[in-house]
């Protein structure tokens, strides 16, 4: 029996691989992400948040109930924002630009989050 893919699990799964590229890309070039989004550091932080998120990205692709995974990764964009957030203040002005930036796309996918979490909550 082939299962048609809904919408939502269509959303699911591509917010799972955006959060394994993401992962990936936070685990092995930890320096060069941080100074796209205007963290500064030795990149360890950096490096925890795509570890965090390649095991979201896995645990949604993975789950056969997405919600609680998706829901996470909501909790990690308001940690991802909350470390960002004093980029914008920064004395330097192309580094609130690059935070900026980041606090806006952040925003941004996590509105998605938001949407594809409640979505696969309700189909449960």
């Amino acid at each position: 029996m082939v299962m048609k893919e809904t919408r939502s699990s269509k959303l699911a799964n591509f917010l799972g691989w955006f959060s394994i590229a993401l992962g990936l890309a936070e685990l092995f070039a930890p320096r060069r992400v941080g100074r796209m989004v205007g963290v500064e550091g030795d990149g360890s932080l950096v490096q925890a948040y795509g570890l965090r998120e390649l095991l979201g990205g896995v645990g949604i692709l993975a789950a056969r109930q997405k919600a609680p995974w998706l829901w996470a990764r909501v909790a990690g964009d308001v940690l991802d924002m909350a470390t960002l957030a004093p980029g914008l203040y920064n004395i330097r002005r192309n580094r609130q630009l690059a935070s900026g930036l980041a606090v806006a796309a952040v925003a941004a996918i996590a509105l998605l989050d938001i949407y594809g979490a409640a979505q696969a909550q309700g189909q449960r």
